[in-house]
């Protein structure tokens, strides 16, 4: 009589025990596989909502106005005021765009600094705060604070998960920060090039599927909800070869010089003219916001409120040809607005504006060459001056083609993006988010050094460690988003709970 048939085991099967090794099946990975996931959809859910919230806001701005354009020269210092005077304590971290903040996390694997940058209460503030400025016609964008949201929604997300060791927790930083800039503008690609150009400033192979998994998955959460869009619409632009590539000479140039111009104004140099403006703000932040905000005010009267909120509306009305398009001084009108909002010290991004920025000066550049299209030499503004204003060309250049869903202009604006980087160096050597950034790990890591004074400090001679004076700051702990830890002269104090 046969013998019946048994079950055959893992044990007896090397192939099947083999195979259910694998690190694939590991739990410990399909637990981080599951928060990735589950954080990418939070990070589009928010972006969405942000982004409706943020149009919501700046309606109501323009339903103030209906009631007399005199009323932001009263309502935006009062505002500006308290949002600087809210930003004093706790919430200081909210300030400005919130990218130099991921970028700084990203360099300080220390958990206190990590949790006082990224928190909830932290990513919530700088959302709220963000719409109130914007209610007020503050010329800013939500880009930017996308990102530190979406950074600061990964980051949390992988500490109550158990991810909190620093390698994992900046893989998880990385990641929210490609989401949310995905996700604010709808676009993937781009995404993913400005974690790897702007936030971590290196690529790793290792990295690149924990990037693309937290793109695609947003992506999709905002396809499903918003539709497939393009954020200025199609614009069916080219620029034939000949005499018509004078117009990429002119906006990489002119445009390079004038983001280069705005980054080095926002920047607040330690010596100089810039440096009085400075002083003033570390003085006296609350009157000095109120200042700022009675300066956009008069701004606004001067150029018949075109210079408020986003500028998403005039840069689309510029680059689609509309008969409401803004005149011909917006541009540079839009680029005073930005830079006293940015001193006002309140939260907000700058990406939107500098896009407008850049629509308008393409705009005045067209007008110079009457036998190129007006639409191609917008887009060249546009990927021009954001590129020099962040000196991150191959991002703006991904933001500007994906924006329009243009492909047909891709070498142009390439080629005017590199010219834009190197023209804005001659202001900005340094782009302004890495300066930010560079400036607040310094000041970390004076503070630790201050906190340890019977203690040897390193000095390490590091492009990143140098100050705006040329001098060596000191510091214990060198690290970087994906190198190990150098080893330090003392061990470092316990990370905070």
């Amino acid at each position: 009589m046969p013998k019946s048939s048994e079950p055959v085991s893992t044990s007896s099967n090397p192939r099947l025990r083999a195979l259910l090794g694998h690190e694939f099946f590991a739990p410990h990975h399909w637990k981080r596989r599951l928060v990735l996931w589950f954080g990418a959809i939070l990070v589009a859910l928010a972006a969405i909502l942000f982004a409706k919230a943020s149009v919501w806001s700046y309606q109501l701005f323009l339903r103030i106005l209906d009631h007399g354009v005199w009323i932001p020269l009263i309502l935006t210092p009062i505002v500006f005021a308290l949002l600087a005077r809210v930003t004093e304590g706790r919430f200081r971290a909210t300030r400005g765009s919130g990218i130099p903040q991921v970028i700084g996390t990203l360099h300080i694997e220390d958990e206190g600094f990590r949790a006082r940058m990224l928190a909830l209460p932290i990513a919530a503030g700088k959302m709220a705060l963000t719409l109130i400025a914007l209610a007020v016609g503050a010329s800013i964008g939500r880009e930017g604070p996308t990102v530190h949201v979406g950074a600061g929604l990964f980051y949390s997300l992988g500490r109550r998960f158990g991810f909190d060791d620093p390698r994992a927790a900046s893989r998880f930083i990385l990641a929210g920060g490609a989401a949310g800039i995905a996700a604010a503008f709808n676009t993937p690609l781009a995404g993913v090039v400005f974690a790897i150009e702007e936030l971590a400033g290196t690529f790793e192979h290792r990295f690149s599927g924990l990037l693309l998994t937290a793109v695609i998955i947003g992506g999709v959460v905002s396809l499903g909800i918003m539709g497939n869009y393009s954020y200025f619409g199609e614009v069916e632009a080219s620029l034939p070869l000949g005499h018509a590539w004078l117009a990429v000479l002119l906006t990489g140039v002119i445009g390079g010089l004038l983001g280069g111009l705005f980054a080095r104004l926002i920047l607040l140099s330690q010596r100089g003219p810039l440096a009085r403006i400075g002083r003033l703000r570390a003085r006296w932040p609350v009157a000095f916001a109120a200042g700022c905000g009675l300066t956009l005010a008069v701004l606004g009267v001067c150029t018949h409120n075109s210079i408020y909120g986003t500028g998403y509306d005039q840069a689309r009305a510029i680059v689609q040809g509309a008969a409401n398009m803004p005149d011909q001084g917006f541009g540079i009108a839009k680029l005073l607005a930005n830079v006293v909002s940015y001193w006002a010290g309140i939260p907000g991004g700058i990406f939107s504006p500098a896009l407008a920025v850049g629509a308008g000066l393409g705009q005045n550049i067209a007008h110079l060459l009457p036998g190129v299209p007006a639409a191609a030499v917008v887009l060249l503004g546009m990927s021009a001056y954001l590129a020099g204003v962040t000196g991150a060309p191959l991002t703006s250049a991904v933001i500007a083609m994906e924006l329009t869903d243009n492909q047909d202009m891709v070498i142009p604006i390439m080629a005017a993006c590199l010219l834009a980087r190197a023209a804005a160096s001659l202001f900005c050597p340094t782009p302004v988010y890495r300066d930010f950034a560079e400036r607040m790990v310094q000041d970390f890591e004076r503070q630790q050094a201050s906190q340890r004074p019977s203690q040897d400090v390193v000095y390490e001679l590091a492009d990143d460690t140098l100050d705006e004076t040329g001098d060596v700051a000191p510091t214990s702990v060198r690290t970087t988003a994906f190198d190990e830890p150098a080893t330090p002269a003392d061990p470092p104090p316990p990370a905070q709970p």
